[in-house]
């Protein structure tokens, strides 16, 4: 099978149900990001050295596409009749359990803090600013038609624990959070 089908050479793209838009649609424009935020996070688990966050980025991944898929199927009688993998609430409710269980092992945060420290906390600090601006295009899309109630409230929560594995990673390291100062 071919790589390339040539059906986006005018602009355009299809969505799951067979519906055709243009590749700066709101809808392209925030699953694509998440694409992205997958990515970013592909390229940070090599750098990554505890193995139970290995193993949790591995599937926060997995979800992404369940996100990406469920940001690509529009809401409509059209789709219905698929079983189209959605974003449930247990996704975000597991990664609260996984930032209880982070923060627990994490001083208090009492300043700001600058992206950086070790190499693959800073790659964390990026995902986290990819998935915020997920985010931010879910809620823009969510203005204009209907996206699934739980994507807004997964990515929000993503970002939340993407920073603080960004500051465990630093911990388990031995590496110091970058304080902010203002001068």
């Amino acid at each position: 099978m071919k790589i390339y089908t040539k059906t986006g050479d005018h602009g355009e793209t299809g969505l799951f149900g067979g519906g055709r838009v243009s590749k700066d649609n709101l809808r392209i424009e925030a699953y694509g990001t998440i694409d992205e935020l997958n990515s970013v996070l592909g390229v940070t688990i090599n750098d990554l050295k505890d193995k139970g966050v290995i193993s949790l980025i591995e599937k926060i991944q997995r979800e992404l596409f369940v996100a990406g898929s469920d940001l690509a199927a529009p809401r409509d009688k059209e789709n219905a009749r698929f079983q189209i993998p959605r974003v449930e609430r247990e996704f975000s409710q597991e990664l609260e359990r996984q930032i209880d269980f982070y923060t627990d092992q994490l001083e208090e945060l009492k300043n700001f803090i600058l992206p950086g420290g070790t190499r693959s906390a800073a790659q964390l600090h990026h995902a986290r600013t990819v998935c915020r601006r997920a985010e931010r295009l879910a809620v823009a899309l969510n203005k204009t038609v209907e996206i699934g109630e739980n994507i807004i409230v997964y990515l929000n929560r993503l970002s939340d624990l993407l920073f603080v594995l960004a500051r465990y990673e630093n911990k388990v390291a031995g590496v110091p959070d970058v304080i902010w100062k203002n001068e």
